[in-house]
């Protein structure tokens, strides 16, 4: 561990600080002057982490950056209202050299702290609390569904284990392709087995239903979600994942602002005075994202300009690059809709 260099006052200094967060731990790193100047791991409290920065360096303009992942954004809260500048960056948008592929809690760390003085880093939104909490209903039905999808596989499985399904069956697993399968049940131990799978469906079946209820009332109280319902391809469920993830878009300053944080932002490869645009980033927000390009496949049947916009550059570009351009196109839609306070406009097709 590098000691803290021997400055009489921070007055005026500027600090830069990466933290790699762990579950018990914070790896941390701190420059100056472009020099590190220490280094040091710590129990996973924010609070007194602020402290040991305020502490460590007083005066200083202190800035810390770490990667959004499972511990969230207290840390983030925290730090901001001790008074520190603090940005939560996204994992993808860390840096990384082709000779410099190792991972140690220090090396990212310090990573994250040279990365930052170089003014190379840029912070992802960070929700208030109240959008955290609503954010629950929606992320929580996804990871249920998820697990439920599991849980039929794991039943459709075993029933291809025994042969009790051909592989060209592509039935979608329901009751009556569970029964079914029951029905030709081989022993009492696969009975079994499938009656605990089904018992795990039944289960999560009884929680989604539970939370779509409470989504329902979560679209009553939200003014956001007539703006959203407006649009083509964007049914009740669609419309509480964007109000959710996006909320007023008004918030966007402009369309990039927006593009970036969905993800929709096509690479570029510059050579010379060439610029291409390729697919793509795939950085930014996954759930929304997927939504968009899901409604936008429904919104070419409904909406005349898009299914125009669409008709002409598919045969270019292919239909899944020329779908991505149909969802920044609708969710460039919806801004200007909150912008203006109006409804969606709709071109419908006769």
């Amino acid at each position: 561990m590098s000691k803290s260099s021997k400055v009489e006052s921070y007055q005026g200094k500027q600090v830069f600080v990466g933290i790699d967060v762990h579950k018990r731990t914070y790896a941390i790193a701190s420059f100056m002057d472009g020099l590190v100047i220490k280094r040091w791991t710590t129990p996973a409290s924010p609070e007194k982490l602020a402290m040991q920065l305020k502490a460590l360096y007083p005066q200083a303009d202190i800035h810390t950056a770490y990667e959004a992942g499972f511990s969230g954004f207290v840390l983030h809260r925290v730090l901001t209202n001790a008074g520190i500048e603090n940005l939560v960056v996204s994992p993808g948008s860390i840096e990384t050299t082709v000779y410099n592929r190792v991972k140690t809690d220090k090396r990212d760390a310090k990573k994250i702290a040279s990365l930052l003085a170089a003014g190379r880093l840029s912070g992802i939104r960070v929700p208030t609390e109240q959008i955290e909490q609503k954010r629950l209903l929606t992320r929580t039905r996804e990871q249920l569904v998820q697990e439920r999808t599991s849980i039929k596989n794991m039943i459709r499985m075993r029933a291809h284990q025994f042969g009790l399904l051909s592989p060209e069956d592509r039935r979608e697993m329901g009751q009556s392709l569970l029964k079914a399968i029951l029905a030709k049940t081989p022993s009492s131990e696969f009975t079994t087995i499938i009656h605990a799978y089904e018992k795990i469906w039944q289960t999560l079946d009884t929680e989604i239903k539970a939370i779509e209820a409470q989504l329902k009332q979560q679209a009553q109280q939200d003014p956001l979600e007539s703006t959203y319902r407006s649009a083509p391809g964007i049914g009740p469920l669609s419309a509480r994942i964007l109000s959710n993830e996006l909320g007023d878009m008004r918030q966007f300053a402009n369309e990039r602002q927006l593009f970036s944080y969905t993800g929709l932002t096509p690479s570029e490869h510059s050579s010379g005075d060439a610029i291409r645009r390729g697919h793509i980033t795939r950085q930014g927000n996954t759930r929304v994202r997927h939504i968009l390009c899901e409604s936008a496949w429904v919104a070419i049947r409904k909406d005349q300009d898009l299914r125009r916009f669409y008709e002409r550059l598919y045969p270019k570009t292919g239909k899944k690059k020329a779908i991505v351009a149909v969802a920044r196109k609708l969710v460039g839609r919806l801004r200007s809709a909150f912008r203006q306070d109006v409804p969606y406009r709709l071109n419908p097709i006769s």
